[in-house]
């Protein structure tokens, strides 16, 4: 029986503006797929990233050219034989991988041998702004326990010092999103350390990293932009200790839990993160971060609303979406 196709974009509004060193957005624009067959709905989304050439456009042209493919019944693995890694094939093999399970019956968890969901610790995100204003939005956050901290080249020790002094114990993720260079890095690296920051993401841009070639820093560093798919690690060993794995850049759960057992086996600590989105986007991901030593889920907690069942915070904890949200039969 043929599948049926839908794609369509839809713009999640957030509750305030959120900033990182490349902009500012006010919404999460996502597009969502679904496939239908023999009358059984699935569902997958992902969220265009402008750093990586992708519109909601683009992204939604991509899928419509696979539609006949995909109609045709091409599977997961076939899929990552059609369409580079990104936001286009995040959406449609995560929308396969629920569709599996309310096909067959037998939950994305159970394919994947582990026991329910559990409750997760994510990260709850300070996004850029004056380092007063950084200061009060740290004050506000529901729970202390690990803080992800956006900065940009202006002030970062000023930026990192205001969330620290009103949140002295927690574990703190610093993430200036390439803007950076490697004298900035250098000279900062002490006063990291003596904030204490626990890891550091992607300081310098990816396509100029080969600066943190065997550089021995006293604060871990995180791959993001640089670090796509598990082909991309051998190049990272000597220049970064951990790598972030986000969905939107593997194209989907398929080829992040390729990523996952080939950089626990390379010795990576591992990040679980994510795009500003809905709970949508943000299931499939709970798979490779409970495995994750640093988990940064915290996309629908921006939003204004989120969709009805789906993730929850509480008491620092990420809580799994109600039954039958995703990757369950319902």
């Amino acid at each position: 029986m043929l599948r049926e196709l839908k794609v369509s974009v839809e713009s999640w509004p957030l509750l305030v503006p959120f900033r990182i060193s490349r902009g500012v957005k006010t919404a999460a624009e996502v597009v969502v797929v679904e496939i239908v067959e023999a009358g059984v709905r699935a569902r997958g989304e992902a969220v265009p990233y402008s750093r990586y050439g992708e519109t909601t456009r683009t992204v939604v042209e991509t899928i419509q050219r696979m539609a006949g493919a995909i109609a045709a019944g091409a599977s997961r693995a076939e899929l990552e034989e059609l369409m580079p890694p990104g936001a286009a094939r995040c959406a449609v093999d995560c929308a396969l991988w629920d569709l599996s399970a309310r096909i067959s019956g037998v939950s994305v968890t159970a394919q994947l041998g582990q026991p329910s969901l559990p409750p997760l610790q994510s990260a709850l995100t300070v996004s850029l702004d004056t380092p007063q204003a950084m200061s009060e939005a740290a004050a506000k956050l529901d729970d202390g326990g690990l803080i992800k901290i956006k900065v940009d080249a202006s002030r970062p020790e000023a930026q990192v010092r205001a969330v620290r002094e009103v949140l002295p114990e927690a574990r703190l993720i610093v993430d200036p999103n390439e803007s950076w260079n490697l004298e900035l890095l250098k000279s900062l690296a002490p006063t990291l350390q003596a904030l204490r920051v626990d890891l550091l993401e992607q300081p310098l841009p990816a396509d100029a990293d080969e600066g943190l070639e065997g550089l021995n820093l006293s604060v871990p560093v995180c791959a993001d932009e640089s670090c796509h798919v598990s082909e991309d690690l051998p190049r990272l060993r000597s220049r970064y200790q951990a790598v972030n794995i986000k969905l939107e850049k593997t194209g989907g759960l398929t080829e992040a839990l390729k990523l996952l057992e080939s950089a626990q086996a390379a010795g990576f600590t591992i990040m679980s993160g994510c795009m500003v989105s809905t709970s949508l986007d943000i299931v499939p991901a709970f798979h490779i971060a409970r495995h994750a030593d640093f988990v940064d889920l915290d996309g629908p907690i921006l939003l204004a609303r989120d969709r009805p069942g789906g993730v929850s915070f509480k008491g620092g904890q990420l809580l799994p979406p109600d039954p039958g949200f995703w990757g369950e039969a319902a």
